[in-house]
């Protein structure tokens, strides 16, 4: 019989692979102790010494012969672990379960003592009986772990498109964040012009540093979130040029927080989104705060203002429910799935805090 699949399975197969093997070990030793009268313990003795030297010999034999295969039709003769077909399968099972037969024979003899009836006295129908089973469970065996190997390569193909149809759409929806992120920066710097033109010139040269550092970084799925700090500062930075006194800034991150990776440019459209609709509309603007802590295992980001805060019920539309607020949250799905979240809450003293949880 062949205990393990003649097939050469992932590392992360083995565990399948192995109870499979000890399954069948199981029930080949308790049948025979059953028909044949024999002792339970001497019975599973032969079933695993026996299965497992055929599993041995036709592991190796569909080895030897795929390297052929593939040396003699060049890579894509006999892909790895792939079935070659009866004609290739069907002389590697019986070589194997033959020899295999014979070699565990031999060995389990010597551990017990016993003089069991050479293979090879096929007139004898005891061993012709029970040559024919181990054939029969060796096939079997081999055609169930060919199955369940496919089964779990085509999984694992699924799972990898999967991966990439979803690294697609976060680099889409990033390459579409960063023009957004540009296009409010130079409305900002629009204005300016027209109202202090020496300030805009010195924003103008923030930008550009601004802009080198941000975009750079932005190319990568994932930055250190002390990277993501750094690029508020800047941007904020900016923003300090364009409203003066008006916009008070303070920035919270812990240390042993710094190192933690996230998408970049997950919090730069809150940080817009509240200084548009929050402290842009006040004329006396208000203070922006951007924390980040850790709490039950998860990593919590909050943008708060003190600014104008979320619309009344039957008035105009909630701040931050436009693209920069869909981007986010259709980005953190895309990277953490239903282990991130996004709220939306007014402040008891005034404006309004947008608050992300994700694992940390």
């Amino acid at each position: 019989m062949n205990l393990l699949s003649p097939l050469r399975p992932p590392a992360g197969e083995w565990r399948t692979q192995i109870v499979g093997t000890a399954a069948i070990c199981l029930v080949v030793g308790l049948l025979n102790a059953l028909i044949r009268g024999g002792q339970l313990g001497t019975s599973l003795l032969y079933a695993f010494l026996i299965g497992t030297q055929i599993s041995a010999y036709i592991s190796l034999l569909h080895h030897a012969l795929e390297r052929l295969l593939r040396r003699w039709r060049g890579p894509a003769g006999a892909p790895p672990s792939a079935w070659m077909g009866w004609g290739g399968m069907l002389p590697c099972i019986l070589l194997g379960s033959a020899a295999g037969y014979a070699g565990g024979q031999a060995l389990a003899d010597l551990i017990t003592g016993h003089r069991s009836l050479p293979p090879w006295q096929l007139s004898d129908r005891r061993v012709s009986v029970s040559m024919g089973l181990t054939l029969l469970v060796s096939l079997l065996a081999s055609m169930f772990f060919f199955a369940a190997f496919r089964l779990n390569a085509a999984r694992l193909a699924q799972a990898e498109a999967q991966r990439q149809a979803a690294e697609a759409r976060l680099a889409l929806l990033q390459s579409q964040l960063e023009p957004h992120m540009l296009f409010n920066t130079l409305a900002h710097l629009r204005v300016l012009i027209k109202l202090r033109p020496d300030e805009a010139q010195q924003m103008l040269d923030r930008l550009i540093d601004y802009l080198r550092a941000t975009l750079q970084a932005s190319r990568a799925t994932e930055h250190p979130l002390a990277d993501e700090f750094a690029r508020l500062s800047d941007y904020l930075a900016l923003m300090q040029l364009r409203m003066g006194g008006r916009l008070r800034v303070t920035l919270h991150l812990p240390a042993t927080l710094g190192g933690i990776a996230i998408p970049p440019l997950l919090l730069q459209p809150l940080v817009e989104n509240a200084i548009k609709h929050g402290l842009e509309p006040h004329v006396d603007g208000g203070e922006l705060q951007v924390t980040a802590a850790r709490h039950a295992g998860r990593l919590v980001l909050a943008v708060a203002d003190s600014g104008a805060g979320l619309a009344p019920a039957g008035g105009h539309a909630p701040v931050g429910t436009g693209f920069g607020l869909a981007q986010v949250r259709e980005r953190l799905a895309q990277h953490y799935g239903d282990a991130a979240r996004l709220d939306l809450q007014p402040r008891p003293a005034g404006g309004s805090v947008a608050r992300i949880e994700i694992p940390a």
